[in-house]
Order: C-alpha cells, then sequence, then structure tokens
C-alpha cells in the first residue's frame, strides 16, 4: 500500500525543521573557528537530533542521546580543553590550505550517502504512528546484547585521548 499524497503532517514539519537545524549546527560545528563556539554548536546538533528521536517516538534513545552525548561527551571534551590550555579564542592557524580540496571530497561523500539512501530506501514508508515504541527492556537488551562492545571501545578511546592530552599538557608545560 503506497502513502497518500496528503499535506504534510505537524510532526513532519517539525521534522524537517529538526533537521535543518541539525545540518546547520553540524556545519557551524566544523567551520566555526574558536573551539568553545563548536563545542556549544556540537550541542545544538546533538540536542535537535534528540528531538528527531523523540519525534519518531524513541523516547529512551532521545534521553540517553541526551544524557551520554550532550552531557558526557561534550562536557569530556570541554574538560580535555581545560586540561590541556588549549587556546579557547579565535585560532586562525586551524585553517588549512586545501579548502577547496576538502570541500569537494565531502560533497562528493554526500553525495554517494545520498544517492546510496535514496536507492536503499526508495519504497521504504514507515507510519510512526501506526508501530508501538520500542520498550526500555529491548533496547537495553539490543544494547548490552550486541553494541556493548562498541560502546566500551569508544569509552576506552576517550579515556585514552583524555590522558594523552595531559600528557601532552604537562610535557609542554615542563619545556616551557
Amino acid at each position: 500500500m503506497t502513502p497518500s499524497m496528503s499535506s504534510p503532517t505537524a510532526v513532519e514539519i517539525l521534522f524537517v525543521l529538526l533537521g535543518v537545524v541539525t545540518v546547520g549546527s553540524a556545519v557551524l560545528v566544523v567551520t566555526t573557528r574558536q573551539i568553545v563556539h563548536a563545542a556549544l554548536w556540537l550541542v545544538v546538533t546533538l540536542g535537535s537530533v534528540a528531538g528527531c528521536f523523540l519525534l519518531l517516538t524513541a523516547e529512551f534513545v532521545a534521553w540517553m542521546q541526551v544524557l551520554i552525548y550532550v552531557g558526557a561527551v561534550v562536557v569530556l571534551l570541554l574538560f580535555g580543553l581545560m586540561l590541556t590550555r588549549a587556546p579557547i579564542g579565535r585560532s586562525d592557524d586551524l585553517t588549512g590550505t586545501n579548502q577547496v580540496m576538502a570541500a569537494a571530497v565531502g560533497a562528493a561523500a554526500a553525495g554517494v550517502l545520498a544517492v546510496l539512501l535514496v536507492k536503499g530506501f526508495r519504497g521504504a514508508y514507515v507510519d510512526v504512528h501506526t508501530v508501538p515504541p520500542a520498550s526500555a527492556r529491548v533496547v537495553g537488551e539490543a544494547l548490552f546484547r550486541f553494541w556493548v562492545l562498541p560502546f566500551e571501545a569508544l569509552s576506552v578511546l576517550l579515556l585514552a585521548a583524555l590522558v594523552g592530552a595531559v600528557a601532552l599538557s604537562r610535557t609542554r608545560a615542563k619545556g616551557e
């Protein structure tokens, strides 16, 4: 059964608006020259992704997004910035010389991803109002049965990055 092409609902309009906010703030994360502003734009990006999860009636995943990514990862990023004495203000030396090539590669990758998504999900349509929401038990079982290793690897990677940043800042402080 194909969906009727009626006017968009308020949920669909809100989902598109959140998608635009997500993409816009993600672009600002990678283009801003102040690293603290980039971290704050990352909060906006991750928060709007959580809003998209809420609209898809995945409340548990949305709140985990807020708690883990917005709460923990961004705080860890800012904590690492403070520990390493990184320049917090505007940094012109962070701008590379291959901006045109980087933009071309990014546009090509986005184009390939868009084509793959359109071809892969051409006839797929899910009416979110008829699909029962996943319970916390189902999501928890999936996370702890199939996704434990990636989460643990990510936590070890973040810890190693933080310890490395502290070690580098201490070495640099002694050499100054």
